[in-house]
Protein backbone atom coordinates (compact mmCIF):
# COMPACT_ATOMS: atom_id res chain seq x y z
CA UNK A 1 0.00 0.00 0.00
CA UNK A 2 2.74 2.52 0.93
CA UNK A 3 4.14 2.29 -3.29
CA UNK A 4 0.59 3.22 -4.37
CA UNK A 5 -0.47 6.22 -5.23
CA UNK A 6 -2.83 8.53 -7.34
CA UNK A 7 -2.82 7.80 -11.38
CA UNK A 8 -3.40 11.16 -12.28
CA UNK A 9 -2.69 14.48 -11.18
CA UNK A 10 -5.47 17.03 -10.27
CA UNK A 11 -4.12 19.05 -12.66
CA UNK A 12 -4.85 16.35 -15.22
CA UNK A 13 -8.07 15.82 -14.11
CA UNK A 14 -8.78 19.50 -14.69
CA UNK A 15 -7.68 19.02 -18.10
CA UNK A 16 -9.89 16.13 -18.61
CA UNK A 17 -12.36 17.72 -17.26
CA UNK A 18 -11.74 20.94 -19.47
CA UNK A 19 -11.79 18.27 -22.65
CA UNK A 20 -15.43 17.48 -21.98
CA UNK A 21 -16.91 20.64 -21.46
CA UNK A 22 -15.04 21.54 -24.90
CA UNK A 23 -16.14 18.89 -26.96
CA UNK A 24 -19.80 19.20 -25.44
CA UNK A 25 -19.76 22.74 -26.35
CA UNK A 26 -18.08 22.19 -30.08
CA UNK A 27 -20.85 19.38 -30.68
CA UNK A 28 -23.71 21.02 -29.92
CA UNK A 29 -24.62 20.84 -26.30
CA UNK A 30 -26.27 24.45 -24.57
CA UNK A 31 -24.98 23.37 -21.39
CA UNK A 32 -22.70 20.56 -20.05
CA UNK A 33 -21.01 19.23 -16.55
CA UNK A 34 -18.99 16.74 -15.81
CA UNK A 35 -17.48 14.55 -13.03
CA UNK A 36 -13.79 12.74 -13.02
CA UNK A 37 -12.78 10.70 -10.51
CA UNK A 38 -9.98 7.75 -9.26
CA UNK A 39 -9.87 6.17 -6.44
CA UNK A 40 -7.51 3.46 -5.17
CA UNK A 41 -7.23 1.12 -1.72
CA UNK A 42 -6.93 -1.81 0.29
CA UNK A 43 -8.46 -4.16 2.42
CA UNK A 44 -7.31 -6.82 4.30
CA UNK A 45 -9.39 -9.99 6.46
CA UNK A 46 -8.48 -12.15 8.42
CA UNK A 47 -10.82 -14.66 10.11
CA UNK A 48 -9.23 -16.82 13.24
CA UNK A 49 -5.54 -15.25 12.81
CA UNK A 50 -5.68 -16.40 9.09
CA UNK A 51 -5.51 -14.23 5.88
CA UNK A 52 -8.67 -14.56 4.91
CA UNK A 53 -8.87 -12.03 1.71
CA UNK A 54 -6.55 -9.02 0.58
CA UNK A 55 -8.11 -7.37 -1.95
CA UNK A 56 -6.82 -3.94 -3.95
CA UNK A 57 -9.32 -1.85 -5.77
CA UNK A 58 -8.36 0.73 -8.47
CA UNK A 59 -11.28 2.74 -10.40
CA UNK A 60 -11.60 5.73 -12.38
CA UNK A 61 -14.17 7.03 -14.44
CA UNK A 62 -15.74 10.02 -15.81
CA UNK A 63 -19.49 10.81 -16.18
CA UNK A 64 -21.09 13.26 -18.43
CA UNK A 65 -24.31 15.04 -18.78
CA UNK A 66 -25.39 17.04 -21.86
CA UNK A 67 -28.47 19.18 -22.02
CA UNK A 68 -29.50 20.53 -25.35
CA UNK A 69 -32.02 22.82 -24.59
CA UNK A 70 -34.27 21.25 -21.92
CA UNK A 71 -33.70 17.54 -23.20
CA UNK A 72 -30.92 15.56 -21.23
CA UNK A 73 -28.50 12.86 -21.60
CA UNK A 74 -25.83 11.02 -19.78
CA UNK A 75 -23.04 8.71 -20.59
CA UNK A 76 -19.87 7.47 -19.17
CA UNK A 77 -16.77 5.58 -19.81
CA UNK A 78 -13.60 4.08 -17.81
CA UNK A 79 -11.37 5.01 -20.84
CA UNK A 80 -9.63 8.88 -19.55
CA UNK A 81 -8.39 8.69 -23.87
CA UNK A 82 -9.02 11.75 -25.95
CA UNK A 83 -11.27 9.23 -28.15
CA UNK A 84 -12.98 7.89 -25.33
CA UNK A 85 -13.95 11.25 -23.92
CA UNK A 86 -14.95 12.75 -27.48
CA UNK A 87 -17.25 9.75 -27.83
CA UNK A 88 -18.70 9.19 -24.52
CA UNK A 89 -19.78 13.16 -24.85
CA UNK A 90 -21.05 12.20 -28.41
CA UNK A 91 -23.15 9.67 -26.91
CA UNK A 92 -24.67 11.93 -24.29
CA UNK A 93 -25.91 13.92 -26.94
CA UNK A 94 -27.40 11.64 -28.76
CA UNK A 95 -29.45 10.34 -25.96
CA UNK A 96 -30.07 13.89 -25.29
CA UNK A 97 -31.75 14.43 -29.11
CA UNK A 98 -34.05 10.98 -28.28
CA UNK A 99 -35.51 12.44 -24.75
CA UNK A 100 -38.24 14.29 -23.83
CA UNK A 101 -37.97 17.85 -22.62
CA UNK A 102 -37.89 18.53 -18.93
CA UNK A 103 -38.46 22.21 -17.83
CA UNK A 104 -36.46 21.05 -14.33
CA UNK A 105 -33.44 19.67 -16.14
CA UNK A 106 -30.46 22.22 -16.41
CA UNK A 107 -27.24 23.18 -15.03
CA UNK A 108 -27.96 25.03 -11.12
CA UNK A 109 -28.30 29.04 -11.14
CA UNK A 110 -24.86 30.57 -11.69
CA UNK A 111 -24.87 32.52 -8.43
CA UNK A 112 -25.54 29.57 -6.38
CA UNK A 113 -22.63 27.38 -7.49
CA UNK A 114 -19.52 27.16 -5.27
CA UNK A 115 -16.89 29.60 -6.44
CA UNK A 116 -13.86 29.76 -3.46
CA UNK A 117 -12.34 26.63 -2.66
CA UNK A 118 -11.91 25.84 0.40
CA UNK A 119 -9.35 23.30 2.08
CA UNK A 120 -11.63 21.18 5.01
CA UNK A 121 -8.75 18.68 5.63
CA UNK A 122 -10.50 15.67 4.21
CA UNK A 123 -6.65 13.30 3.14
CA UNK A 124 -5.01 11.82 5.43
CA UNK A 125 -3.37 8.99 3.47
CA UNK A 126 -2.33 5.72 5.45
CA UNK A 127 1.23 4.29 4.05
CA UNK A 128 -0.19 0.54 5.36
CA UNK A 129 2.06 -2.21 3.97
CA UNK A 130 -0.38 -5.44 3.46
CA UNK A 131 1.69 -7.20 6.28
CA UNK A 132 0.90 -4.41 8.98
CA UNK A 133 -2.74 -4.23 7.76
CA UNK A 134 -2.83 -8.01 8.31
CA UNK A 135 -0.98 -7.61 12.09
CA UNK A 136 -3.85 -5.04 12.77
CA UNK A 137 -6.37 -7.28 12.06
CA UNK A 138 -5.06 -10.27 13.64
CA UNK A 139 -4.39 -7.68 16.82
CA UNK A 140 -8.23 -6.69 16.76
CA UNK A 141 -9.67 -10.42 16.52
CA UNK A 142 -7.23 -11.65 18.95
CA UNK A 143 -8.18 -9.18 21.32
CA UNK A 144 -11.91 -10.57 20.95
CA UNK A 145 -11.04 -13.84 21.82
CA UNK A 146 -9.05 -12.88 25.06
CA UNK A 147 -12.38 -11.74 26.54
CA UNK A 148 -13.80 -14.71 27.22
CA UNK A 149 -13.52 -18.45 26.33
CA UNK A 150 -17.03 -18.25 25.11
CA UNK A 151 -16.08 -16.40 22.09
CA UNK A 152 -15.53 -19.48 20.27
CA UNK A 153 -15.86 -18.20 16.66
CA UNK A 154 -15.34 -15.24 14.31
CA UNK A 155 -16.61 -13.79 10.97
CA UNK A 156 -13.52 -11.55 10.86
CA UNK A 157 -11.71 -8.73 11.40
CA UNK A 158 -10.86 -6.19 8.78
CA UNK A 159 -8.71 -3.22 7.63
CA UNK A 160 -9.48 -0.79 5.00
CA UNK A 161 -7.31 1.69 3.34
CA UNK A 162 -8.87 4.29 0.99
CA UNK A 163 -8.29 7.05 -1.02
CA UNK A 164 -10.39 8.92 -3.69
CA UNK A 165 -10.21 12.36 -6.28
CA UNK A 166 -12.42 14.06 -8.19
CA UNK A 167 -13.16 17.27 -10.00
CA UNK A 168 -16.61 18.45 -10.97
CA UNK A 169 -16.94 21.25 -13.69
CA UNK A 170 -19.92 22.64 -15.37
CA UNK A 171 -20.27 25.10 -18.69
CA UNK A 172 -21.25 27.54 -16.26
CA UNK A 173 -17.35 27.90 -15.22
CA UNK A 174 -17.38 25.96 -11.65
CA UNK A 175 -14.64 23.80 -11.93
CA UNK A 176 -13.13 21.94 -8.30
CA UNK A 177 -12.27 18.88 -6.31
CA UNK A 178 -10.18 17.56 -3.68
CA UNK A 179 -8.76 14.62 -2.52
CA UNK A 180 -10.27 12.55 0.88
CA UNK A 181 -9.49 9.57 2.75
CA UNK A 182 -11.83 6.75 4.33
CA UNK A 183 -10.52 4.11 6.83
CA UNK A 184 -11.95 1.82 8.64
CA UNK A 185 -10.85 -1.21 11.17
CA UNK A 186 -13.86 -3.43 11.94
CA UNK A 187 -14.41 -6.73 13.59
CA UNK A 188 -17.18 -9.88 14.31
CA UNK A 189 -17.42 -12.48 16.48
CA UNK A 190 -19.98 -15.29 17.75
CA UNK A 191 -20.67 -16.38 21.21
CA UNK A 192 -22.18 -19.52 22.63
CA UNK A 193 -22.51 -22.63 20.79
CA UNK A 194 -25.23 -24.53 19.19
CA UNK A 195 -28.81 -23.28 19.30
CA UNK A 196 -27.75 -20.72 21.91
CA UNK A 197 -25.24 -19.07 19.06
CA UNK A 198 -24.98 -15.06 19.56
CA UNK A 199 -23.07 -12.55 16.89
CA UNK A 200 -22.23 -8.96 17.14
CA UNK A 201 -19.53 -6.57 15.89
CA UNK A 202 -17.87 -3.30 16.21
CA UNK A 203 -16.37 -1.05 13.93
CA UNK A 204 -14.32 2.14 13.90
CA UNK A 205 -14.05 4.55 10.34
CA UNK A 206 -12.04 7.91 10.19
CA UNK A 207 -10.41 9.78 7.27
CA UNK A 208 -7.42 10.39 9.69
CA UNK A 209 -6.19 7.01 10.57
CA UNK A 210 -4.71 8.37 14.16
CA UNK A 211 -8.06 8.84 15.34
CA UNK A 212 -9.40 5.25 14.73
CA UNK A 213 -10.26 3.45 18.03
CA UNK A 214 -7.41 0.64 18.55
CA UNK A 215 -7.73 -2.94 17.44
CA UNK A 216 -8.00 -3.86 20.95
CA UNK A 217 -11.00 -1.55 21.86
CA UNK A 218 -12.88 -2.90 18.72
CA UNK A 219 -12.40 -6.21 19.28
CA UNK A 220 -12.94 -6.38 23.07
CA UNK A 221 -16.02 -4.31 22.44
CA UNK A 222 -17.44 -6.61 19.54
CA UNK A 223 -16.84 -9.46 21.71
CA UNK A 224 -18.78 -7.83 25.17
CA UNK A 225 -21.08 -7.03 22.55
CA UNK A 226 -22.11 -10.64 21.63
CA UNK A 227 -21.28 -12.08 24.92
CA UNK A 228 -24.16 -9.71 26.43
CA UNK A 229 -26.47 -11.01 24.12
CA UNK A 230 -26.28 -14.82 25.38
CA UNK A 231 -29.57 -16.52 27.08
CA UNK A 232 -31.83 -13.55 24.94
CA UNK A 233 -35.50 -14.67 25.62
CA UNK A 234 -38.73 -13.39 23.83
CA UNK A 235 -41.16 -11.11 25.45
CA UNK A 236 -45.15 -11.17 25.16
CA UNK A 237 -46.53 -8.61 23.26
CA UNK A 238 -47.15 -5.29 25.17
CA UNK A 239 -46.58 -1.25 24.61
CA UNK A 240 -43.30 -0.03 26.07
CA UNK A 241 -40.79 2.81 26.05
CA UNK A 242 -38.26 2.09 23.21
CA UNK A 243 -34.55 3.49 23.14
CA UNK A 244 -32.37 3.22 20.03
CA UNK A 245 -28.77 3.10 21.08
CA UNK A 246 -26.86 5.62 18.82
CA UNK A 247 -25.85 3.72 15.82
CA UNK A 248 -29.65 2.78 15.25
CA UNK A 249 -30.68 6.71 16.35
CA UNK A 250 -28.59 7.27 12.93
CA UNK A 251 -30.74 5.34 11.30
CA UNK A 252 -33.93 6.81 12.00
CA UNK A 253 -32.68 10.60 11.29
CA UNK A 254 -31.59 8.77 8.32
CA UNK A 255 -35.23 7.91 7.92
CA UNK A 256 -36.69 11.35 8.74
CA UNK A 257 -33.91 12.53 5.75
CA UNK A 258 -35.48 10.91 3.21
CA UNK A 259 -38.89 11.89 4.26
CA UNK A 260 -38.34 15.55 3.60
CA UNK A 261 -35.93 15.20 0.34
CA UNK A 262 -36.57 16.08 -2.74
CA UNK A 263 -37.57 12.88 -4.59
CA UNK A 264 -40.04 11.69 -2.03
CA UNK A 265 -41.64 15.25 -1.77
CA UNK A 266 -42.50 15.70 -5.87
CA UNK A 267 -43.31 12.67 -6.48
CA UNK A 268 -45.95 12.81 -2.99
CA UNK A 269 -44.06 9.46 -1.43
CA UNK A 270 -43.79 11.23 1.91
CA UNK A 271 -46.08 11.25 5.27
CA UNK A 272 -44.38 14.51 5.64
CA UNK A 273 -45.35 16.43 2.47
CA UNK A 274 -46.08 19.89 2.83
CA UNK A 275 -44.81 20.15 6.47
CA UNK A 276 -42.11 22.84 6.37
CA UNK A 277 -43.03 25.44 9.15
CA UNK A 278 -44.86 22.24 10.70
CA UNK A 279 -43.79 20.95 14.53
CA UNK A 280 -42.10 17.43 13.86
CA UNK A 281 -40.65 16.82 16.75
CA UNK A 282 -40.49 17.75 19.98
CA UNK A 283 -39.65 21.23 20.90
CA UNK A 284 -36.35 20.02 22.54
CA UNK A 285 -35.13 18.62 19.21
CA UNK A 286 -32.42 20.56 17.13
CA UNK A 287 -31.17 19.33 14.04
CA UNK A 288 -28.38 21.41 12.01
CA UNK A 289 -26.66 20.76 8.99
CA UNK A 290 -22.22 21.41 9.26
CA UNK A 291 -20.92 21.41 5.55
CA UNK A 292 -17.51 22.94 6.45
CA UNK A 293 -16.26 20.40 9.74
CA UNK A 294 -12.94 19.90 9.71
CA UNK A 295 -11.62 15.81 8.82
CA UNK A 296 -15.54 15.26 9.19
CA UNK A 297 -16.99 12.39 7.05
CA UNK A 298 -19.16 14.17 5.50
CA UNK A 299 -17.57 17.55 4.68
CA UNK A 300 -17.61 19.27 1.23
CA UNK A 301 -17.53 22.97 -0.04
CA UNK A 302 -20.21 22.12 -2.34
CA UNK A 303 -22.79 19.54 -3.36
CA UNK A 304 -23.17 16.74 -6.79
CA UNK A 305 -24.66 19.69 -8.83
CA UNK A 306 -21.64 22.30 -7.61
CA UNK A 307 -23.69 24.80 -5.69
CA UNK A 308 -22.17 25.96 -2.73
CA UNK A 309 -22.90 24.61 0.60
CA UNK A 310 -23.65 26.36 3.62
CA UNK A 311 -24.40 25.50 7.72
CA UNK A 312 -28.21 25.86 8.37
CA UNK A 313 -30.59 24.80 10.88
CA UNK A 314 -32.67 22.06 9.88
CA UNK A 315 -34.57 21.70 12.74
CA UNK A 316 -35.10 23.78 15.67
CA UNK A 317 -37.38 23.67 18.41
CA UNK A 318 -39.00 20.54 17.09
CA UNK A 319 -39.72 22.75 14.10
CA UNK A 320 -38.48 21.85 10.31
CA UNK A 321 -36.91 24.76 9.37
CA UNK A 322 -35.89 23.30 5.64
CA UNK A 323 -35.74 20.77 2.93
CA UNK A 324 -32.85 18.81 1.68
CA UNK A 325 -33.25 19.52 -2.17
CA UNK A 326 -31.14 19.23 -5.27
CA UNK A 327 -31.31 21.56 -8.14
CA UNK A 328 -33.77 19.29 -9.95
CA UNK A 329 -36.31 18.35 -7.32
CA UNK A 330 -35.95 22.29 -5.95
CA UNK A 331 -37.70 22.87 -9.37
CA UNK A 332 -40.03 20.74 -9.27
CA UNK A 333 -41.47 22.24 -6.22
CA UNK A 334 -41.04 25.12 -6.77
CA UNK A 335 -38.06 25.96 -4.37
CA UNK A 336 -34.26 26.56 -4.29
CA UNK A 337 -31.39 24.04 -4.06
CA UNK A 338 -30.60 23.75 -0.93
CA UNK A 339 -27.49 22.41 -1.77
CA UNK A 340 -27.79 18.60 -0.82
CA UNK A 341 -27.30 16.77 -4.41
CA UNK A 342 -25.99 14.14 -2.85
CA UNK A 343 -27.40 13.91 0.37
CA UNK A 344 -26.58 15.68 3.09
CA UNK A 345 -23.65 17.07 4.92
CA UNK A 346 -22.97 16.63 9.12
CA UNK A 347 -26.25 15.84 10.14
CA UNK A 348 -26.08 17.09 13.77
CA UNK A 349 -28.55 15.91 16.35
CA UNK A 350 -28.18 18.29 19.44
CA UNK A 351 -27.83 16.47 22.16
CA UNK A 352 -29.33 16.42 25.49
CA UNK A 353 -27.92 16.19 29.59
CA UNK A 354 -28.01 12.60 29.47
CA UNK A 355 -25.57 9.72 29.06
CA UNK A 356 -26.34 6.23 27.67
CA UNK A 357 -26.76 5.10 31.76
CA UNK A 358 -29.04 8.42 32.26
CA UNK A 359 -31.17 7.08 29.05
CA UNK A 360 -31.53 3.71 30.91
CA UNK A 361 -32.71 5.58 34.17
CA UNK A 362 -35.27 7.83 31.99
CA UNK A 363 -36.69 4.97 30.53
CA UNK A 364 -36.94 3.52 33.59
CA UNK A 365 -38.80 0.22 32.27
CA UNK A 366 -38.84 -0.61 28.66
CA UNK A 367 -36.64 -2.26 25.15
CA UNK A 368 -33.13 -1.55 24.90
CA UNK A 369 -32.83 -2.04 20.56
CA UNK A 370 -29.28 -2.67 19.79
CA UNK A 371 -29.81 -4.66 15.92
CA UNK A 372 -32.93 -3.60 13.45
CA UNK A 373 -33.90 -6.69 11.10
CA UNK A 374 -35.54 -6.09 7.68
CA UNK A 375 -37.04 -2.97 5.98
CA UNK A 376 -40.17 -2.80 6.96
CA UNK A 377 -40.55 1.30 6.40
CA UNK A 378 -43.56 2.46 4.56
CA UNK A 379 -42.18 6.41 3.43
CA UNK A 380 -45.57 7.15 2.36
CA UNK A 381 -47.91 6.26 5.43
CA UNK A 382 -44.62 6.67 8.37
CA UNK A 383 -45.32 3.24 8.95
CA UNK A 384 -42.89 1.51 10.69
CA UNK A 385 -42.07 -2.41 11.46
CA UNK A 386 -38.68 -3.81 11.93
CA UNK A 387 -37.50 -6.91 13.62
CA UNK A 388 -35.44 -6.51 16.65
CA UNK A 389 -32.84 -7.65 19.67
CA UNK A 390 -31.43 -5.56 22.12
CA UNK A 391 -32.00 -5.53 25.78
CA UNK A 392 -35.38 -5.20 28.35
CA UNK A 393 -34.88 -3.02 31.40
CA UNK A 394 -36.20 -2.56 34.39
CA UNK A 395 -36.01 -0.01 37.09
CA UNK A 396 -33.09 1.74 34.76
CA UNK A 397 -30.66 -1.24 34.26
CA UNK A 398 -30.57 -4.29 31.61
CA UNK A 399 -32.22 -7.05 33.26
CA UNK A 400 -31.97 -9.68 29.93
CA UNK A 401 -31.10 -10.01 26.13
CA UNK A 402 -34.19 -10.34 24.00
CA UNK A 403 -34.26 -11.97 20.54
CA UNK A 404 -36.67 -12.50 17.72
CA UNK A 405 -39.15 -9.14 18.48
CA UNK A 406 -40.94 -7.09 16.72
CA UNK A 407 -41.50 -3.32 17.04
CA UNK A 408 -44.03 -1.35 15.28
CA UNK A 409 -45.30 2.28 15.14
CA UNK A 410 -45.80 5.26 12.86
CA UNK A 411 -42.57 7.45 12.26
CA UNK A 412 -44.79 10.98 13.00
CA UNK A 413 -45.52 9.81 15.94
CA UNK A 414 -42.19 8.26 17.04
CA UNK A 415 -40.50 11.24 16.18
CA UNK A 416 -43.30 13.39 17.98
CA UNK A 417 -42.42 10.83 21.08
CA UNK A 418 -39.00 11.63 21.47
CA UNK A 419 -38.39 11.88 25.05
CA UNK A 420 -34.81 12.26 25.19
CA UNK A 421 -31.17 12.30 22.90
CA UNK A 422 -27.89 11.00 24.71
CA UNK A 423 -25.23 12.41 25.07
CA UNK A 424 -23.50 9.31 23.97
CA UNK A 425 -22.98 11.26 20.14
CA UNK A 426 -21.65 8.72 17.36
CA UNK A 427 -20.39 9.67 13.95
CA UNK A 428 -22.11 6.97 11.64
CA UNK A 429 -21.30 7.98 7.87
CA UNK A 430 -23.07 11.68 7.33
CA UNK A 431 -25.17 11.95 10.80
CA UNK A 432 -23.85 12.55 14.54
CA UNK A 433 -26.39 11.85 16.92
CA UNK A 434 -26.10 10.15 20.33
CA UNK A 435 -29.32 7.20 21.85
CA UNK A 436 -33.06 8.43 20.93
CA UNK A 437 -35.63 7.51 23.47
CA UNK A 438 -39.20 7.20 21.62
CA UNK A 439 -41.80 7.33 24.62
CA UNK A 440 -44.13 4.21 23.47
CA UNK A 441 -44.29 1.54 20.87
CA UNK A 442 -45.48 -1.71 20.09
CA UNK A 443 -43.11 -4.55 21.07
CA UNK A 444 -44.46 -7.55 19.28
CA UNK A 445 -43.51 -11.25 20.43
CA UNK A 446 -44.92 -13.80 21.88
Amino acid sequence: MSALEFSYSQETLRQFAADVLRHARIHGATACETDVSEAFGQSVTVRKSEVETIEYNRDKGIGVSVYVGQQRGHASTSDFSPQALRATVEAALSIARFTAADPCAGLPDAQLLARKSMDLDLYHPWALPVEEAIAIARRCEQAAFAVSPLVKNSEGASVSVQQSQFISANSLGFMDGFPTTRHYISCAVIAGAGAAMQRDDWYSSARNPAELATPRAIGDYAARRALSRLGAKRLKTRQAPVLFEAPLAAGLIGSFVHAVSGGALYRKSSFLLDSLGQRIFPAHVRISERPHLRDAMASSPFDDDGVATHDREVVADGVLQGYFLSTYSARKLGMQTTGNAGGSHNLIVHPGRLDFQGLLREMDTGLLVTELLGQGINYVTGDYSRGAAGYWVEKGEIAYPVQEITIAGNLREMFQGIAAIGKDVLVRGSKQVGSILVERMTVAGN
